[in-house]
């Protein structure tokens, strides 16, 4: 497709893998795009929720108005990472399936988060009235969760952090204020809690115009890393440009979506003491920029920092599949400039 502009690049410290490690082909079951998966190491192995949304394809959706069926929470295993993945037979969430709960639509771009040896799941939540922000604890063999709490409308892209600060259940979130701050003018916030129930506490942590490769919004994305500088965390930043015509399988895709990254102080993690100003990870390869559903779209849910200092980011592209990115983590903290 015609290259967009500005054109934005990934940072140098950034290695690809040329193509991505999971597409909808890959999937046991019915599957149109796969994507937006976390990602964390459990039990030897590393754990994948993904996200497949299912029910058509391409030519069905352009040609005959056809959408998608239902989206599916589902669970893969790998003992590297990267190939290899076994999935479970059955999804963990299928929203062609009825809720306990009638209110519920469907749940999806899943992330996995361990806090003290417990799995939780984060998810965006539609419901009838409203997207919310979900919250599930996760059983050990990953078969089934249990629903602890969901934000008011409208939250989405809610991540906790890997472990008490203070004392307190910390997460990452993205409230949508339409009336006060316009269309998709959307920042990053946190919240506290002492049991993962009753949230509060709230507060800035950035703002979409403190970030020079945004005009849109900007969003939390995988779970923040601890290091001894502070929390190595990632975010997904957004512009838009009008000007941009049909990327993809819709009638006109105007964003594109990169990925940045920021350092949260260890102790009060609304404070800001190291930002990026340029991409982390920008749209380049062909299943970025030329392939999917929706073109030009970075948007990790997992990291994983491994004993050596490499950090895998999972990120999906053009909400179709699932990429793998890695850098190491002293690399990263170096690009976290003091703002």
């Amino acid at each position: 497709m015609p290259k967009v502009f500005p054109e934005l690049r990934s940072a140098p410290c950034v290695t690809k893998r040329p193509a991505p490690i999971m597409t909808a082909g890959d999937l046991p079951f019915s599957c149109s795009l796969v994507f937006n998966a976390g990602v964390i190491k459990y039990r030897g192995e590393y754990v994948m929720v993904y996200r497949d949304d299912y029910g058509t394809d391409k030519a069905a959706f352009e040609n005959e108005r056809k959408n998608f069926t239902a989206t599916i929470i589902g669970v893969a295993r790998s003992k590297n990472g990267v190939d290899g993945w076994r999935f479970d037979p059955e999804p963990l969430i299928d929203s062609a399936l009825p809720f306990d709960d009638p209110e519920i639509r469907r749940f999806y771009d899943p992330r996995i988060i361990m806090i003290e040896g417990r799995l939780y799941l984060c998810a965006a939540m539609d419901t009838r009235h409203g997207l919310r922000g979900a919250i599930a604890e996760l059983s050990e063999d990953l078969r089934s969760y249990r629903l602890i709490s969901a934000t008011v409308p409208d939250n989405r892209n809610l991540v906790l952090f890997p472990e008490k600060i203070g004392g307190e259940f910390v997460r990452l979130e993205r409230p949508m204020p339409v009336y006060s701050r316009g269309r998709d003018r959307f920042d990053i916030w946190v919240s506290r809690s002492p049991d993962l129930v009753y949230w509060g506490k709230s507060e800035l942590v950035l703002g979409v115009e403190q970030v020079p490769f945004a005009n849109d919004k900007i969003g939390p994305t995988s779970a923040p890393i601890r290091t001894e500088k502070g929390w190595l965390t990632l975010i997904h930043a957004v512009d838009r440009d009008e000007s941009r015509g049909k990327n993809g399988w819709e009638p006109k895709w105007a964003k594109r979506y990169t990925a940045g990254v920021m350092l949260l102080d260890l102790e009060d993690p609304s404070k800001v003491i190291g930002m990026s100003r340029a991409p982390l990870i920008a749209p380049e390869l062909p299943a970025e920029t030329d392939e999917g559903f929706r073109q030009n779209v970075i948007f990790p849910c997992g990291t994983v920092l491994e004993d050596d200092g490499e950090v895998k980011i999972y990120y999906g592209a053009s909400d179709t599949c699932v990429c793998l990115a890695t850098a190491h983590v002293n690399d990263l903290l170096a690009l976290c400039e003091k703002p």
